[in-house]
């Protein structure tokens, strides 16, 4: 409960603090265009909003990009092979935007300005054409996923550590760009749009790192195109406080469980209500500003099992309630 708790809390901090978001739109990159450090080789960076992005060209053999990431406003979700590296399977940028960036193994992502030490709220991933196209026919060198059976338990992992002052952080948080795991094969899917990734649980950070892994392994290592597609990273504007969390019996809410209406007594005048599903996600937030009851309307929730926390500046406490 207490690590749950403090999630909730530093996403409604961070909420309160305000965010920047890196879009990537301030390259001004006219379309199906892409930039992969060749014009600056041998190690460079690009920066939006809050993030500092890192790149490697290697001027080897006729020149490559070798490390970190690209920006890129290609869309061409069609065509496959190494030829199309720089394009996303999802088209364009996250919410139809032109400018994304593609990065691929042991990429690195640094916090600038009021984000550093921060807590990083998330940013949008997807496939890049090139894994996407090989994952679902195969290729020379990768295999199709699920076999030819289709049984085969196959997935295409996104891990994503943070570091602070140095250290790796404990927490680290795994998405899926493919999972064919599933006893029932229609289940099984390769991402082709653009999806949340939640890193607030990462806490304070000061970089990002992003790795890849694959069931697709041969002699010479992982055979699945080690890319993938990142957008909108979101940063708070200041370093975040893990406040100290408790269950908390003796907090009023009435009636419990209920219907469409909940009351709570609180004795905090400067605090905020919260409430989230049995998944972690936040489904209802509001600021406290005065003492005594709060009347909270709930009817749009549906029906089943919540968390209530009430955040202070110097606590948390929370309670188990049950809609009817």
């Amino acid at each position: 409960m207490k690590k749950h708790l403090s999630i909730i809390a530093l996403f409604l901090i961070q909420f309160l603090h305000g965010q920047t978001v890196a879009d990537f739109e301030n390259f001004n990159f006219p379309a199906d265009t892409f930039w992969n450090g060749s014009s600056q080789p041998l190690g460079t960076t690009f920066t939006s909003g809050n993030v500092i992005m890192e790149n490697y060209f290697d001027t080897a053999f006729g020149g490559y990009w070798t490390q970190g990431w690209a920006y890129s406003t290609m869309m061409d979700s069609s065509t496959s092979g190494f030829g199309n590296l720089y394009s996303t399977k999802a088209l364009t940028g996250y919410n139809s935007s032109l400018t994304y960036v593609v990065g691929q193994q042991n990429a690195k992502v640094m916090l600038s300005g009021n984000a550093t030490g921060g807590v990083v709220s998330g940013c949008y991933v997807t496939n890049a054409t090139y894994p996407a196209n090989s994952m679902r026919d195969g290729d020379m060198f990768a295999k199709k996923f699920g076999g030819v059976s289709g049984n085969d338990p196959d997935f295409f992992k996104l891990m994503i550590r943070g570091w602070f002052g140095g250290q790796v952080v404990t927490d680290s948080v795994e998405f899926y760009l493919a999972d064919y795991r599933f006893a029932n094969n229609t289940l099984d899917y390769i991402v082709t749009d653009w999806q949340w990734v939640d890193l607030s649980s990462l806490g304070n950070v000061d970089s990002l790192w992003f790795t890849l892994s694959s069931s697709d392994v041969g002699a010479f290592g992982i055979n699945t195109p080690l890319f993938f597609c990142a957008d909108h990273f979101i940063t708070a504007d200041s370093p975040m406080t893990i406040l100290e969390s408790r269950d908390d019996n003796t907090l009023a809410v009435y009636p419990n469980p209920f219907h469409n209406q909940l009351t709570i007594e609180t004795v905090t005048t400067n605090g905020t209500i919260a409430i989230t599903d049995i998944s972690g996600r936040v489904v209802f937030t509001q600021l406290i500003n005065q003492q005594g009851p709060v009347n909270l309307d709930l009817s749009y929730l549906s029906s089943g099992v919540y968390t209530l926390s009430v955040i202070s500046t110097s606590e948390q406490s929370a309670i188990r309630i049950i809609k009817r």
